[in-house]
């Protein structure tokens, strides 16, 4: 279903989650595991990551098109234009579309070195106009085409330290064809509140899904601060974190509660829907969702 659809059907906020294309046999079964705990959710969508410079292209189009052949999944895979041509993303626009993917997650994506080139696409935006391109020309076989979502940053892009830039750069987005936004992950809701504040006053309209990561174990901590540049945690919950001290069962207990709390704050404001980045685990996710009340089998 394209995003509007989903949106329209939806009896609320969405739900959906977040999985990376196993690398080794070992994670294969891990997924697979994580796959048949979720699968009673029933998410409204699951998206699929793709490496910095297109690394896992081929295990992310694997993977899409397994999720596919489930009645449960309804995959979103991540587009990334930084070193592609714009050949290559079109390969790819048209493999997603016999497939019968309907949405993508556009990304600009990172660099996987220095000297690596950069290919057709500069940012974000051009990518969702070459994708909103590709639908005007009917090459979707769905008159909708694929909806287009793309990130956005409530504690502040790291690469753009200018917030009201990063305003300019993600209202081109949506200018561009963007139909929903999902936030990389976040732990003060303060931050997301604001952020959204401020899309309104820029006249951004696009549903927001909100990223959320439960804290399960202290490398959670240390991973989030190397992909996101840094994250802001709420003096609260590092205070309980302290307070648990090597109690590594407590330590999860306390990341989920917190989880918790979060998201109930966030569906008591109306939010648009929660995007959970499960890293391949289930459990976490599962006591979260059941802590705010869902029941499986929806």
């Amino acid at each position: 279903m394209h995003i509007k659809d989903i949106l329209a059907a939806a009896k609320g906020p969405t739900r959906s989650f977040e999985f990376f294309p196993p690398r080794s046999p070992v994670a294969v079964n891990e997924l697979q595991e994580a796959l048949n705990m979720l699968a009673p959710w029933r998410p409204d969508f699951v998206s699929v990551t793709y490496g910095a410079g297109g690394s896992t292209r081929d295990r992310t189009q694997a993977l899409v098109g397994e999720l596919r052949q489930s009645d449960v999944f309804d995959p979103v895979p991540h587009l990334t234009c930084v070193g592609h041509t714009e050949s290559e993303i079109m390969t790819l626009l048209e493999s997603y579309a016999a497939a019968g993917v309907c949405n993508v997650l556009a990304l600009r994506g990172d660099l996987p070195g220095q000297e690596f080139p950069e290919g057709d696409f500069k940012t974000a935006a051009d990518l969702v106009r070459f994708v909103r391109r590709f639908n005007e020309r009917g090459l979707h076989p769905s008159p909708q085409g694929f909806g287009i979502g793309v990130a956005c940053f409530p504690e502040g892009h790291p690469a753009t330290p200018n917030r009201m830039l990063e305003m300019d750069h993600l209202k081109a987005k949506v200018d561009a064809g963007a139909d929903y936004l999902c936030t990389q992950v976040f732990f003060d809701n303060h931050d997301f509140h604001d952020f959204r504040a401020r899309c309104e006053l820029a006249g951004i309209r696009a549903p927001i899904f909100a990223g959320i990561l439960p804290l399960t174990q202290p490398n959670n901590i240390r991973r989030m601060a190397e992909l996101a540049a840094g994250s802001r945690y709420p003096a609260r919950l590092l205070r309980a974190l302290q307070r648990v001290g090597d109690d590594a069962d407590a330590f999860r207990q306390v990341g989920i509660h917190h989880a918790v709390m979060q998201c109930a704050d966030l569906l008591d404001h109306d939010v648009a829907g929660l995007h959970f980045y499960t890293l391949n685990k289930a459990a976490s996710t599962v006591q979260v969702l059941r802590g705010l009340g869902f029941s499986s089998d929806r």
